[in-house]
C-alpha cells in the first residue's frame, strides 16, 4: 500500500492537525462488505474480482483457509475474511465474491460477503488506525477513511497473514496447477 502508507506517514508527521498544508491526493479503493462493516483495499493491489466458484476444502488447514479454487488452471487459496476477523460463519451464496490479490508474491482470493465498487477518498479524509485497535485484529487495519458519511476500514494486506500462514499457502500453491 505504497500510496496509503505515504498518506498516513504525512498525516502522522503533521501531528493533530492532519496533513501538512498543500494539495490533497486521491486514493482509489475497492470497497467490500463483511458483516455490517465496509472495508477497502487499494485498487492497485487487486488483480481481479470473481464470483466464488466451487471451493475444494482442505483437511487440517487453518480455519480461515476455506480451501482452494481453480482459477484458470492455477491453484488459488481462498481466505475467509469472516473467519479471519472472528465473525460468525456464513454459507456462501450468489452475492459472495473473491477479491484476488498478491500477498508476498502469492495470488490469494479473499472471500467477502459482497463487493461494492471503486471509491475515491481524499487523503485528508484518511486517519491512521485508532490506538483503541490492539492485538492480532489490529494488525490488519491500516487506517480509516471517511466516505459519504460512513467509515471505510482500510486493510493492510501485508499484515493479514503471519509468516507461518504464508508458508502454508506457499506449500498449497507449489504445484502451480489444479486439474479439473
Amino acid at each position: 500500500m505504497a500510496l496509503l502508507d505515504s498518506f498516513l506517514s504525512k498525516k502522522q508527521g503533521a501531528g493533530q492537525g492532519g496533513l501538512k498544508q498543500g494539495k490533497s491526493q486521491v486514493l482509489e479503493l475497492v470497497s467490500f462488505g463483511i458483516g455490517n462493516e465496509e472495508y477497502g483495499i487499494e485498487i492497485l493491489q487487486v488483480q481481479e474480482i470473481v464470483r466464488l466458484p466451487e471451493i475444494v476444502k482442505l483437511p487440517n488447514s487453518y480455519r480461515f483457509i476455506r480451501g482452494v479454487i481453480n482459477l484458470r488452471g492455477k491453484i488459488t487459496p481462498i481466505l475467509d475474511l469472516r473467519e479471519q476477523f472472528g465473525l460468525e460463519a456464513k454459507e456462501y451464496d450468489s452475492t459472495n465474491r473473491a477479491i484476488v490479490v498478491k500477498i508476498a508474491g502469492k495470488s490469494i482470493g479473499l472471500a467477502t460477503d459482497s463487493v461494492s465498487h471503486v471509491i475515491r477518498i481524499n487523503s485528508d479524509e484518511i486517519e491512521p488506525a485508532p490506538p483503541v485497535i490492539k492485538g492480532i485484529a489490529g494488525r490488519y487495519v491500516k487506517g480509516v477513511g471517511k466516505y459519504q458519511n460512513r467509515f471505510i476500514i482500510l486493510l493492510d494486506l501485508d499484515q493479514l497473514l503471519t509468516s507461518s500462514e504464508l508458508k502454508l499457502i506457499s506449500n498449497l500453491t507449489e504445484s502451480k496447477t489444479l486439474r479439473k
